[in-house]
């Protein structure tokens, strides 16, 4: 259970070099000139936010230029931003990128899935709208990115359009398929329990309430123009949440099904339907925006200088240097950023990998249908029933146990901890539905005393 909370709230941060995994601070790019201005922000509660802007170089004063906000994932960085800048800068749109709080380098002990997130992207927003180069502003988010856009988006309108790339539709819906995805090999009665659980321990650490993260309740309050897009085989964050944030959205929506799963690198297609919407909500200027590629024999910032920009994408030959690249151009560019720093990966905690489904596979085919006590948490009630009569096997879904915890000296350090947890839980449960139902079978005394946890002081019960 600890190894869900930290999956949740404390991911491991992202690790890269700003010299060695952004875009250069300066480069070529389809025979256009850009730079990469890193910026530092506070966010509201004073965490700094490391931040970069790509814009093209000598581009013309007075000019402003339309600019997509990228949003990285809950294991991301701002490096994740190098594909949608190499994409979008071209067409006259700047970039600008930022690690959340709790994320990369920039402060924050934890990461809150869209929660605080949202509020890191407020300072950003207010940073560009005050910076006087930028005229309207797009979002481009992928899985808690997507969902911090979104979030955003349903409280300022003014944002010209945004690109959701696998957000969830609701985090406690997510949490109880990940324990279903990944066989975690828990009833899904006590997976309810546990859930309100964490609920509690994240509300005490992050300072935020798992059951606020629902985009389907923002969806329904969003009118900004969307596109989406959803791997078919994404098994983490499963294609139906697109589906059915799309189908509660209130604006202009599209959607966009691709070949691949959560951390598979997006295809040119889907990369190309991007700029198009872009290049749609937000209309950038036409024509020369920065400075054009030419022969740099006759620099006259000499060829030193030249020698420290990286080129990216543009194919230097005599007979078509000025000439307009051909879109195999970025095709190329983006696999020399994957080569230099792939996108940042989601990853299964450990204890609940494939693997662990794998050695349970095997384990039925033995004929061994009994799963090891560390990954498993059962309950007898009621000779043998798994629940016991009056125990409903179908919960509604804000039908939750609540627990008191006033510090985390209550938080459990073992597998038998959690287990004597959630089986107080279930009895606790059990005595008010006894209160509800005073007719109801009761289940045999001895039942009961075989499960229930060594006793303790209950004068303090658990509130429900």
């Amino acid at each position: 259970m600890e190894q869900l909370v930290n999956f949740i709230i404390r991911p491991p941060r992202a690790e890269y070099g700003p010299n060695s995994d952004l875009l250069d601070k300066e480069f070529l790019l389809r025979g256009k000139w850009y730079q990469r201005k890193d910026v530092e922000l506070k966010n509201s509660r004073g965490d700094a936010l490391q931040c970069s802007h790509y814009i093209p170089i000598g581009s013309a004063e007075g000019k402003p230029l339309p600019c997509v906000i990228y949003c990285h994932g809950n294991s991301g960085c701002r490096a994740d931003a190098s594909e949608a800048a190499i994409i979008l800068l071209p067409s006259n749109i700047t970039v600008f990128t930022l690690d959340f709080s709790g994320s990369g380098l920039s402060g924050g002990e934890h990461v809150t899935l869209g929660w605080n997130e949202k509020d890191d992207l407020t300072a950003v927003v207010n940073y560009l709208r005050n910076d006087g180069n930028v005229s309207l502003i797009g979002l481009w988010g992928r899985s808690m990115g997507a969902v911090t856009c979104l979030m955003y988006g349903a409280e300022d309108p003014s944002i010209a359009g945004m690109v959701l790339d696998s957000p969830f539709s609701d985090l406690v819906d997510l949490m109880m398929e990940l324990v279903d995805t990944y066989k975690v090999r828990l009833p899904k009665l006590t997976v309810k329990y546990a859930i309100q659980y964490m609920k509690r321990i994240i509300q005490k650490k992050a300072k935020f309430d798992i059951t606020d993260l629902n985009t389907i309740k923002v969806a329904k309050s969003c009118f900004v123009p969307a596109l989406l897009g959803h791997a078919i085989d994404d098994d983490f964050i499963q294609p139906h949440h697109s589906d059915r944030i799309f189908e509660a959205y209130m604006g202009d929506k599209n959607i966009i099904k691709f070949e691949g799963d959560h951390n598979s690198p997006r295809p040119q297609f889907y990369f190309d339907s991007i700029n198009i919407f872009f290049h749609n909500v937000l209309q950038p200027p036409e024509g020369e925006v920065g400075e054009s590629f030419y022969d740099p024999v006759n620099d006259v910032f000499g060829k030193d200088a030249w020698r420290s920009v990286h080129e990216l994408g543009y194919i230097n030959e005599s007979s078509s240097k000025n000439k307009e690249p051909s879109t195999s151009s970025t095709v190329d560019a983006i696999k020399e950023v994957r080569s230099r720093r792939p996108m940042s990966r989601m990853e299964v905690p450990s204890d609940i990998s494939s693997k662990d489904e794998q050695s349970v596979n095997e384990e039925e085919k033995c004929g061994d249908t009994s799963p090891p006590s560390s990954s498993m948490i059962s309950f007898e009630l009621s000779d043998g029933h798994p629940y016991g009569p009056h125990v409903p096997t179908v919960l509604d879904d804000n039908q939750y146990v609540e627990y008191q915890l006033e510090d985390l000296a209550g938080f459990p350090s073992s597998a038998e901890e959690e287990e004597r947890m959630l089986m107080e839980a279930v009895m606790e449960s059990l005595k008010d539905l006894e209160v509800q139902n005073p007719k109801a079978e009761q289940p045999p005394a001895s039942s009961i005393a075989n499960v229930s946890a060594e006793p303790s002081d209950k004068d303090d019960s658990h509130s429900s």
